[in-house]
């Protein structure tokens, strides 16, 4: 995690320390829940809380992959053309001069400011949430401090970017609100921009602007036809009824000599659910003269105490009357939204804890305690394993085909039938004593049959423990991949892998020896009851030293035949059932007994930075049980003050 995300986590966790230890609280009713709000003296200093948490936790809006808080509170944003006066408006409502300036898009990260009432008398200032601990009483630093920030994010391009700056201004001469400024609406790219910004910044102020929890500050310049706006275009899209937009007709002193807005601030030409409101703002030269907001708000007052056009309005006309009237509807707003924002906050609390239980607990640093936790998730791989062989997952039943289907199926395909053939058997008795003729019966001839026959039975034995290793290495494969909480660690995920995978070509070793064994014991030792019974093949009438396969006639042979094939016929049967047997003995049965022995003798052996090593997480998982951490703060520090505010 880099510094500065470290930084914010850990103030963060001191603005949430006590949350985490909370249960939660009842969700009251609706009635309940105003009737606590009305007894505050700001519920906007509530939201504005909630807030400057989901700033501090990284939370506004940008993230859909986590549930976000900053989408469902209330928000008065402020949206309006390039040179549409809205840098004015703002610094109207606040009484002071802190927005930079200049030609462009100036705006390139959205503002989040909040506005405190302070007792008569007390000094204004403001405060960063980047800069906690910094009051700044000098207006023109607050102008550079939000120039720099900007840059420092966005470089000293004309980029923009989404990532908010928090301002808070405390004064006597402000009302609770909260606003939040976007870049200006723009048609056309300038040097240094991207073509694509017009687009880029619509975007971003749609993102905002199309939440039902948004009220929308539209700004039109008083000289402008009202047909044109770009932010009441906009308004009209998303909130096609006008229930929350409020329209603020700027420039009012600049329309040309005989013309007045009354048509737009009565209503007439466009229509809004709230009354429209008329700003005067300071000129360039008052700008140049460093007229203050103070004398301007008066100038503002006497244009309408004194205009033959709006002085019958002039009691809801100017910088504010626009203040106190979207402190009121804020405030009406939020007492409306509470009781849904409970609910979403206790459901976003229980999923996030059921993602972070999950994904696991965080690593511990000692080397004891990073011991059991790899053994802990070895034997969590070793149950899931077990599982698969003993039939509580899928994947076992194949280790029974092997010795139901294919060694059957592979004994049946023996050549037994070209190795037995009457062409075949008439070769090996001839060959068999060399220069001694036959005494009674073909003895050699019937072993080198037995034997070429038995020979055989080495493949079949062969390919079933081939098939049985190739199913249990699988099977190591699946379970590691089901093993929930190995996912975190990918270097252990290859160690538990490579050490399962070489005890298994052990195993694999031993059994193939084994079977090869049975199939040489087959040889060595044949059953000597089963040929006592057979019949001499003595030709009647000929001689018993007579020449060798002459004396034997074609019933002879076939006879010959039939009976090595009843023999191989018993062995086959027998190794049907002692090659499963074995296999399962020395594959399966080492597998489920002794798969991670060698594993677990080795890593007892191992330091604290070797452990580590093992446990060296996977950085999409840690990065996001870091992020769901967070934002599980995030929603406990608002729950409890929303919790300090219903139950006090």
């Amino acid at each position: 995690m880099c510094f500065l995300c470290t930084s914010i986590h850990i103030a963060a966790s001191i603005v949430v320390r006590s949350a985490l230890r909370r249960r939660l609280p009842r969700v009251p009713a609706t009635e309940d829940v105003v009737v606590a709000l009305s007894a505050m003296d700001s519920v906007i200093g509530l939201v504005n809380r909630i807030q400057r948490a989901c700033a501090l936790l990284g939370d506004y809006g940008a993230d859909n992959a986590l549930p976000t808080l900053w989408d469902s509170l209330p928000t008065i944003v402020v949206v309006g053309g390039q040179s549409s006066g809205k840098s004015s408006v703002l610094e109207g409502i606040v009484g002071r001069d802190f927005l930079p300036r200049g030609s462009g898009i100036v705006t390139r990260r959205p503002l989040v400011l909040q506005l405190y009432n302070t007792e008569q008398g007390q000094e204004d200032y403001a405060q960063f949430l980047h800069q906690e601990n910094k009051k700044f009483t000098d207006f023109s630093l607050v102008r550079k401090e939000i120039q720099e920030e900007t840059d420092r994010v966005t470089g000293r391009t004309k980029q923009i970017s989404p990532l908010p700056i928090n301002l808070s201004i405390f004064s006597p001469n402000v009302v609770n609100l909260t606003l939040i400024d976007l870049p200006g609406l723009t048609k056309v790219a300038v040097e240094g921009q991207p073509e694509s910004i017009a687009q880029d910044i619509e975007n971003m102020v749609r993102s905002y602007v199309e939440k039902p929890n948004c009220i929308i500050l539209a700004i039109t310049p008083a000289n402008q036809d009202i047909a044109t706006s770009d932010a009441i275009k906009l308004a009209r899209e998303v909130d096609p009824a006008g229930e929350r937009t409020f329209g603020v007709l700027t420039k009012l002193d600049l329309m040309d000599r005989g013309t007045n807005a009354l048509d737009v601030l009565e209503g007439r030409s466009y229509r809004l659910q709230h009354p429209w409101v008329g700003i005067v703002n300071r000129s360039q030269s008052d700008l140049n003269r460093n007229v203050d907001m103070l004398s301007a708000r008066r100038r503002e007052r006497e244009f309408f105490a004194t205009s033959l056009e709006y002085g019958h309005m002039a009691s809801r006309m100017g910088s504010e009357y626009l203040a106190k009237l979207l402190s009121k509807q804020l405030e009406s707003v939020i007492k409306a939204r509470i009781p849904g924002i409970m609910s979403l906050v206790n459901q976003s609390i229980n999923e996030l804890e059921r993602e972070l239980d999950h994904l696991g607990r965080p690593v511990a640093i000692d080397a004891g305690a990073q011991l059991y936790t790899i053994l802990e998730l070895c034997r969590a791989f070793d149950r899931i394993f077990k599982e698969h062989l003993d039939g509580g997952r899928p994947g076992g039943d194949r280790i029974y085909g092997v010795f139901d289907y294919q060694l059957p199926a592979a004994l049946r395909k023996l050549p037994f039938d070209r190795h037995l053939s009457l062409q075949n058997v008439r070769k090996v008795v001839a060959e068999a004593d060399g220069y001694q003729p036959h005494l009674i019966a073909p003895e050699q001839g019937y072993r080198r049959l037995i034997d070429g026959a038995l020979n055989y039975f080495k493949g079949p034995a062969e390919a079933s423990v081939d098939a049985v290793h190739f199913i249990l290495k699988e099977l190591v494969r699946m379970s590691i991949g089901e093993t929930q909480e190995l996912k975190r660690f990918p270097t252990l995920q290859a160690d538990i892998a490579a050490a399962a995978n070489e005890a298994l070509e052990r195993f694999r070793d031993d059994s193939k020896k084994t079977v090869l064994r049975m199939v040489d014991m087959e040889s060595s030792y044949l059953t000597v009851d089963f040929f006592r019974g057979l019949p001499q093949e003595v030709e009647k009438g000929g001689s018993p030293t007579a020449s060798s396969v002459a004396r034997y006639t074609e019933a002879n042979l076939r006879r010959i035949g039939s009976n090595v094939s009843a023999y191989i016929l018993m062995v086959s049967q027998t190794l049907r059932n002692t090659i499963p047997k074995a296999v399962v003995y020395c594959q399966v049965r080492g597998a489920k007994q002794s798969l991670l022995d060698h594993f677990y003798a080795q890593a007892g052996k191992k330091g604290g930075q070797q452990l580590a090593q093992l446990l060296d997480e996977n950085p999409v998982l840690m990065e996001r049980r870091q992020q769901c951490e967070r934002r599980l703060e995030l929603y406990k520090s608002a729950r409890d003050e929303i919790d300090s505010v219903l139950w006090a």
